[in-house]
């Protein structure tokens, strides 16, 4: 037996045990997660130094005080989210108890990424915490020494039966792949996307795939621009350009194009000074293979900033194309790096027509004064998230659902949205062995009477809540009375 395969079967009999389904449990392995954060800050700040040259102030706003608040959350609303949820009835079921009862979907694998190591490797696993399952966590591999600290640290705090760690690359994920689970959640990108959704379908496992691919930004040319340039700015350098939903390019008019470059070059002086390579907010390239790919992508196109590195470091300032051409090798790929092209348009309708050209993106940025300029993109557009006047700023908000759509990904997490992703919604109705006369008008034979009275038990409803039990009761009079009088046929 594999250690892949000993981890999960571990991991389905400590499920199995029944110990991840009460409330309490729950409540006590993410509290324990929490006091990792606060505990371990300084071993987790250190290995994302050495991977992505993230400073230990960094670290923790992008990725340890995000987890930390859904964690928070996830305590706050536990009872809450895993009480029964009463729904609506029909008058047939007036008298019958109806509701929905979250449940584990049991064993969980959550495949993370390396551009956000813990920020998208624990989110997900604090859904499944929530929601009673067991997990199984790989971190990626391209991220050695955070990959080492998870397996270090985790089981440590949580409980390592229901929650192992496994660490290694492509051979070890596939073996993985190769095992049952009840649920896979996959952050990365979409060739692998696809592997993992033709080995879940092998057992009929469901999904969810955060992906990425190329997020517009349109920049109307009435809009504060400097405004603009600095929030653009913020957005596609941070973490290196290495941020899934990072505004991939720039469509705006011509005429304010140089203004633009101007704005931008001004922006990442004020962030990362004169000269980045020693600022420390200015991160790295994760390593030489994505160093060269992203390079190459620079070569058929004009440079109005940056466009040097340094591959034994791999370092690439942070870079502005000019009068990109949509056949360009950089509109070809998600660029995934500092590199910002600006592609110009006529205008807002020439915008629309490029960016529904291509696949659904993660996420669509607008930048504009005019309310109708941002309806007609949000309403004339498909893509994950849509956001105004700034960027990456709704993946904080925890009552807002992230995920893709189309070749952006599939299903979705934060907050409430992670444990419902992670649940099986259960549908109940408690029903009494009473009342069985009311039950006439669906037993054969069938006749044209039934139908009508089958009619109005079933088109009626009722959204009475628990306030409404005193009305309940006097429906349910009405009812007694139609139950005698189906008795008569």
């Amino acid at each position: 037996m594999s250690r892949e395969q000993q981890a999960v079967a571990r991991a389905r009999k400590a499920f199995e045990t029944g110990r991840s389904r009460p409330l309490e449990y729950r409540i006590i392995q993410l509290k324990n997660l929490q006091r990792l954060f606060i505990e371990r800050e300084k071993d987790i700040s250190d290995a994302i130094k050495k991977d992505l040259n993230k400073s230990e102030v960094g670290t923790q706003l992008f990725e340890t005080l995000g987890l930390e608040g859904e964690i928070n959350l996830a305590i706050r609303k536990l009872k809450e989210w895993a009480a029964p949820r009463p729904v609506e009835k029909n008058l047939l079921t007036l008298s019958d108890t109806v509701y929905i009862q979250p449940e584990p979907l049991g064993l969980v694998l959550i495949i993370g990424a390396w551009n956000y190591p813990w920020a998208v490797t624990i989110q997900p696993l604090i859904g499944a915490i929530a929601a009673g399952n067991a997990a199984v966590v790989k971190p990626s591999e391209v991220c050695v020494h955070t990959a080492k600290v998870m397996e270090d640290l985790l089981p440590l705090y949580i409980d390592k039966e229901l929650y192992p760690v496994v660490t290694g690359g492509v051979a070890e994920t596939q073996e993985l792949l190769r095992q049952r689970f009840d649920y896979i959640f996959y952050t990365g990108n979409g060739t692998v996307g696809k592997v993992i959704m033709e080995a879940a379908a092998k057992h009929l496992t469901p999904v969810t795939l955060e992906l990425g691919g190329k997020s517009p930004c349109y920049i109307d040319k009435n809009c504060d621009i400097s405004i603009a340039c600095r929030r653009i700015t913020w957005g596609k350098y941070t973490n290196c350009g290495q941020t899934c939903i990072a505004p991939d390019y720039i469509l705006c008019d011509p005429s304010i194009q140089d203004r633009v470059i101007e704005e931008v070059k001004k922006s990442i002086k004020d962030f990362y000074t004169e000269n980045p390579k020693t600022c420390p907010d200015y991160g790295r390239i994760i390593n030489q293979r994505h160093f060269k790919r992203i390079m190459a992508l620079v070569g058929d196109s004009t440079v109005a900033a940056g466009g040097d590195g340094d591959e034994s470091d791999c370092f690439i300032a942070p870079t502005v194309l000019r009068d990109v051409k949509p056949d360009a090798k950089v509109m070809q790929e998600e660029i995934f790096g500092p590199i910002l092209p600006i592609l110009p348009v006529s205008g807002l309708d020439e915008a629309i027509k490029f960016i529904n050209k291509g696949e659904k993106p993660l996420a669509l940025y607008v930048f504009s004064a005019d309310e109708k300029v941002i309806s007609r993109m949000r309403d004339e557009t498909s893509s994950g998230g849509f956001l105004a006047n700034d960027c990456l700023v709704h993946f904080s908000v925890s009552s807002l659902p992230f995920g893709g759509v189309g070749n952006s990904g599939m299903g979705c997490y934060h907050g409430k949205f992670s444990f419902d992703q992670l649940s099986h919604l259960r549908g109940c109705l408690i029903k009494k062995l009473k009342m069985e006369g009311v039950n006439n008008m669906r037993y054969p034979p069938h006749t044209p009477k039934k139908l009508g009275w089958a009619r109005f038990f079933f088109l009626t409803t009722f959204d009475l809540g628990w306030a409404g039990r005193m009305l309940l009761l006097a429906l349910m009079a009405v009812v007694a009375a139609f139950v005698l009088q189906l008795g008569a046929f």
